[in-house]
């Protein structure tokens, strides 16, 4: 079995060995990043493999699954002409967080912790409780009241003690952060452990295998924590450096009007975010973060890809929902969100790919006001 990278700090440094339990900076409280710089594999070597995110084994920082579901390779499917949607809602779990939540589950299975947390809005708590039932790990997921009940069904099915807290995204979050500092605990933090991001990667990786070895001019993402965006960058580095594209695609970031301090941030030309984010109920509540721990990451990435970010309504959300369902696809309200910012034509003639993250049995259709 190859041994685990190290992990460290990209604020100032400090590295965490491979088996440690430790799930932030021990000098900062920031999120961890992974040290390590995998090569692709060249797209005709592909052929012929396992037919889930673990073909792209060269890129992986675990090999061996002993939990896999089949997740990945989901399908691309054309919405107008130059614009396709990568159906993601079609994971084990109905969720793209599978992708990060098999890396997580794999790590934790091999560093034998006493129990397993998470933190989530819904789908990212869903796909750790699932793959934690899979390894045999006992597992607790903290969310925030009013998280969908549909997804509060799912978490409970797979086996996992749910907590429910009071207050919001961020409450959840500090709740399952005291729980993680105990002794013989793993936090599968979606955010701040590095291995969920070289899971969102392989999204890129199956773009790039589907399209013949190139991607799209755009890649839209929906942020709230930057998970998926991240992941994005991770890879379109790593097949850039192996000269497997010869330029990079822009990232376009889309956030809820509603809840959006990296669009203003972005506005602002912040390397940060810039003071208090004001916050209004949103039918995003994946994406309604108000303090992602990793903004800096976020704005950088888009920035250095010639990126740009989208705000979208609830009209816009509603409006995108219903006319997916009316070409077929129930996606949830969270998952339109990147529809709903380019379907009238805001990237003009340029090729794009967005991902329709969840499936609509998770929420429902997004009502009208009142």
């Amino acid at each position: 079995m190859t041994p685990l990278p190290d992990r460290f700090c990209p604020t100032d440094g400090t590295r965490v060995p491979a088996a440690s339990l430790a799930w932030c900076c021990p000098a900062c409280r920031g999120p961890l990043d992974l040290d390590f710089a995998p090569t692709p594999a060249p797209l005709k070597s592909l052929t012929g493999r396992v037919n889930s995110l673990w073909r792209y084994a060269e890129c992986l920082p675990l090999t061996s699954p002993s939990v896999s579901l089949g997740e990945g390779r989901t399908p691309l499917v054309e919405l107008k002409e130059g614009v396709s949607a990568k159906l993601d809602f079609l994971m084990p779990t109905l969720s793209f967080k599978d992708r990060g939540a098999v890396l997580l589950a794999e790590l934790a299975l091999r560093l034998g912790p006493r129990r397993v947390v998470a933190d989530s809005s819904g789908n990212a708590g869903t796909a750790v409780a699932a793959y934690c039932a899979r390894a045999g790990l006992p597992c607790t997921v903290y969310v925030p009241d009013g998280t969908s009940a549909k997804k509060l069904e799912q978490i409970g099915a797979h086996g996992a003690q749910l907590k429910v807290v009071d207050g919001n995204r961020e409450a959840a979050a500090r709740a399952a952060r005291e729980a993680a500092d105990a002794d013989g605990v793993f936090y599968a933090s979606h955010v701040y452990n590095p291995y969920f991001l070289h899971g969102t990667k392989t999204y890129v990786h199956e773009l790039w295998e589907d399209l013949g070895g190139r991607l799209p001019e755009v890649i839209v993402v929906p942020v709230g924590n930057g998970t998926l965006l991240l992941g994005v960058a991770l890879a379109v580095s790593e097949l850039y450096s192996a000269g497997l594209i010869d330029r990079r695609p822009a990232l376009h970031a889309v956030q809820s009007a509603a809840v959006a301090p990296l669009a203003h941030a972005f506005a602002e030309g912040a390397d940060d975010l810039v003071g208090v984010t004001p916050t209004a109920p949103t039918h995003a509540e994946g994406i309604a973060i108000p303090r992602p721990p990793r903004a800096r990451q976020i704005l950088r990435a888009v920035r250095a890809s010639g990126g740009t970010f989208h705000t979208v309504t609830e009209d816009q959300l509603r409006h995108a929902q219903s006319d997916l369902a009316s070409r077929g696809l129930y996606v949830e309200s969270t998952g339109v969100a990147c529809w709903a910012a380019v379907r009238e034509g805001a990237l003009g003639a340029r090729t794009a790919v967005v991902p329709l993250c969840g499936a609509g049995l998770k929420t429902g259709l997004a009502s009208n006001p009142g």
